[in-house]
């Protein structure tokens, strides 16, 4: 081998070394983050709870931290969370779901070309534009249906689920997109109409990377702020699914925006007050975490592989 064979060689090998701790570097940068924000969460955590009991804050039904009598139980926050994220999950899910058939299966090349990146603009919109939305437009729009509060938990659940439509529409059709043809062509071939091959076979086959999608986004909506802020109001409510027509019509309180109500307020940085915003931010980023590794655990457990 020649010496300028060697000197190629030898550049290769440094420039692919070099290549791999930029990258370690970046994942290094991804993991400490996450490590830092983890740790900041958990230090003023731990001050709370050592004020607090954590039974109390984790079963306590009334949330009133500024005002008297003061009380830190986190349940009605809970509540109203899962609440606007039940509902987003049942506009998005099937209207995202239905989206990744039709672009995955049934829409041209052209049609998909143009619908998927109008359809993922939908992402880029600023959440406090969505919150508006609600309160202006599809909050009267409800109201003329059915007597509503000005904040509720209908029209907030209805804007989130606009928001992570995209979500589950964009990385469903990737999974559907990645079943081979060789599984459509077979059932083709043994008399199988389109709609027998996008249900039975294509989503079957992409089941992993759907669900998959489903938590994400369903994670997205756990985590949205400003959107339900303003839609949704801020009153701390323990939900009673006794009443279901007062489940969605009344105001709510999600963590997100109780987080946002204790920042934005003259509590003290060094008050019991100040320090529940940092035990709330920790309950949601469990619950999100859980979300995301539940992701993954169905992403590989029904994941398929193709030869």
């Amino acid at each position: 081998m020649s010496g300028l064979e060697l000197g190629h060689d030898s550049a290769r090998s440094m420039r692919g070394r070099v290549v791999r701790v930029v990258f370690a570097v970046c994942a290094a940068v991804s993991i400490l983050t996450t490590a830092a924000i983890l740790l900041t969460l958990l230090a003023d955590a731990v001050e709370f709870f050592s004020a607090v009991s954590p039974i109390e804050f984790f079963t306590g039904t009334r949330w009133t931290p500024t005002n008297e009598p003061v009380s830190f139980g986190v349940l009605p926050l809970v509540t109203g969370t899962l609440v606007i994220t039940f509902g987003s999950a049942l506009i998005a899910l099937p209207i995202g779901l239905l989206t990744a058939i039709y672009l995955s299966e049934y829409a041209s090349g052209r049609a998909r070309s143009i619908l998927k990146p109008a359809l993922e603009v939908l992402a880029g919109v600023p959440t406090v534009i969505y919150g508006y939305l609600a309160l202006v437009y599809i909050t009267p729009a409800i109201d003329a249906l059915v007597p509503v509060s000005t904040f509720n938990a209908l029209s907030a659940s209805i804007v989130v689920g606009i928001m992570i439509i995209p979500m589950v529409s964009s990385i469903s059709e990737d999974a559907m997109s990645a079943v081979p043809d060789d599984l459509r062509q077979a059932s083709y071939g043994l008399g199988a109409t389109k709609f027998t091959v996008s249900t039975s076979v294509v989503v079957p086959a992409a089941l992993s990377g759907i669900v998959s999608s489903f938590i994400l986004a369903l994670s997205r909506a756990i985590g949205e702020t400003m959107a339900v802020t303003i839609a949704a109001g801020q009153t701390p409510r323990l939900v009673d699914l006794t009443d279901p027509a007062g489940v969605f019509l009344e105001s709510v309180q999600t963590m997100t925006a109780a987080m946002v109500q204790l920042g934005a307020s003259d509590v003290t940085g060094q008050s019991i007050a100040y320090k529940s915003l940092f035990a709330v931010g920790l309950t949601l980023f469990a619950i999100t975490f859980v979300m995301n590794l539940l992701s993954e655990l169905v992403a590989s457990r029904y994941r398929e592989v193709y030869r």
